[in-house]
């Protein structure tokens, strides 16, 4: 009966309903169009933000350990899989309908971080913590559905994606290399606690030397291919565009399956709406001191997840020639491609490449679930302890274990989040609107932008002593 629940709120969600796509598209367009289009009139700046992002305080990370830390969340198994997915069940027109849903996520981006910082709060040991949670409840007055997205977020990014993440990790060291998914996990769990025993703090400096590392050798490795195969490179512009609206022989069909597919793995892979985002932005001490300035820096996550991570596997597989199959293919069709690049050595890579982007996930996942124990007051020491000890054992669970019926679950699980942190930052959308507009209007004149309560009318109140 569970099961058969989990499944029709699926169908709602993400199946035949596609609530949430329509949702998140709607979101997209609509920030879009209040914000004026920031995420196109202030590219540049997002790129200017990171010049004095990695200064931090005893009260918050840099902003661009914020942006790591987002990061490792978001570059996932969904960066190499997800892409072939796409590709296999929408073709190259997919990829075109990723970059779309990308840019109006980027304003959604934008939105959501722009309240995680604004409302953010301090814990026990004075350090920020913030998320949809508490902007529904300082800015809402609305605890009852702050503790409804608490406790779905504990359930997905407490516990469940890490053991999600570490069943991948563990099929793909067993698949490559014959080892045992049992030794694996127990490796997962020893390197995990080594680096989450540092809390929130541990886990950005872990994110903000590896995450530039792992995507800069990524990227560097799908530049190589694209550049020996120069030639190639205009057909396959040409065929992602003319596919993406329907314009070979295919016809209708290959259209609604390109912006069906493309559409949907954008919209898993950057994470904007979803709500989890905005627990990074919150714990940064922003720079400028202005809730707006981790709208621009966590928007730029969006941007480097999608249009840089995702491209970059795109390219290698259409390049070695991929295309619409009709049947899913997942990481097989990546590893394929990439073999067929650099001969069998492409395999290992690929594998390797899954390890780091999960583990940092399964790390990342740590820190959105620990920024929610203020909220039910168990920021202590008692309940860090059992937090950590439940996610430990989750993921010693996860690589061992077959995960099909918990993936629905997990995904019930994120499907509900994304609902109710849709409706709440639409709801406030004035308060986005009032402080974006005091961010750029002391940024046309050019000021530093500093924000003081007071200085906007926002919805509710944020944390006395904040601002």
């Amino acid at each position: 009966m569970i099961n058969e629940i989990v499944s029709a709120v699926n169908n709602v969600l993400w199946g035949d309903g596609q609530v949430l796509i329509v949702m998140l598209l709607g979101c997209g367009i609509w920030f879009t169009l209040r914000l004026g289009g920031v995420q196109i009139r202030h590219f540049g700046h997002m790129f200017t933000l990171l010049r004095g992002s990695t200064t931090s305080t005893k009260e918050g990370i840099s902003s661009f350990q914020a942006l790591c830390t987002s990061l490792s969340a978001r570059v996932g198994t969904g960066n190499l899989a997800g892409v072939a997915v796409a590709i296999s069940l929408g073709g190259a027109g997919a990829i075109f309908w990723m970059w779309v849903i990308a840019l109006l996520g980027m304003a959604t981006g934008f939105a959501e971080s722009v309240l995680g910082q604004l409302y953010k709060v301090k814990d026990e040991n004075g350090e920020f913590r913030g998320g949809p949670a508490y902007y529904i409840k300082q800015g809402l007055n609305k605890t009852w559905l702050a503790v409804a997205f608490s406790l779905c977020l504990f359930f997905g990014y407490g516990f469940v994606f890490s053991a999600v993440q570490a069943n991948t990790i563990t099929d793909a060291l067993n698949n490559a290399y014959d080892i045992p998914t049992l030794y694996s996990g127990i490796a997962i769990i020893l390197l995990a606690s080594l680096i989450v025993v540092g809390g929130l703090r541990g886990i950005a400096r872990f994110a903000e030397w590896v995450v530039p590392f792992m995507g800069i050798s990524y990227v560097a490795a799908a530049l190589i291919i694209t550049f020996m195969n120069l030639s190639l490179v205009p057909d396959v512009l040409y065929n992602i565009v003319t596919s993406a609206f329907g314009l070979q022989e295919a016809g209708a069909g290959a259209l609604a399956a390109a912006i069906k597919n493309g559409i949907q793995r954008g919209l898993y892979s950057n994470e904007a709406g979803s709500g989890s985002v905005p627990h990074a932005a919150a714990s940064a001490a922003p720079f400028p001191n202005h809730p707006v300035s981790q709208g621009y820096v966590q928007m730029l996550g969006v941007f480097l997840d999608t249009m840089v991570l995702c491209t970059a596997t795109a390219f290698i597989i259409l390049l070695a020639g991929g295309s619409a199959s009709g049947q899913m293919e997942g990481i097989g069709m990546t590893q394929a491609a990439m073999s067929a690049h650099i001969g069998d050595s492409g395999t290992a890579f690929v594998s390797a490449a899954i390890c780091f982007f999960a583990f940092t996930s399964v790390v990342a996942n740590y820190a959105y679930g620990e920024s929610n124990l203020h909220m039910f007051k168990l920021d202590n020491k008692l309940g860090r302890i059992a937090y950590t000890i439940g996610y430990l054992g989750m993921i010693l669970w996860g690589s061992v274990a077959a995960l099909p019926q918990v993936w629905a679950m997990a995904d019930m699980a994120l499907g509900l989040m994304t609902v109710i942190n849709i409706i709440a930052i639409v709801w406030m959308t004035p308060t986005i609107v009032s402080i974006s507009k005091d961010y750029f209007g002391k940024h046309a004149k050019g000021e530093k932008p500093e924000y003081k309560t007071g200085d906007c009318e926002i919805q509710g109140e944020s944390e006395k002593g904040i601002w």
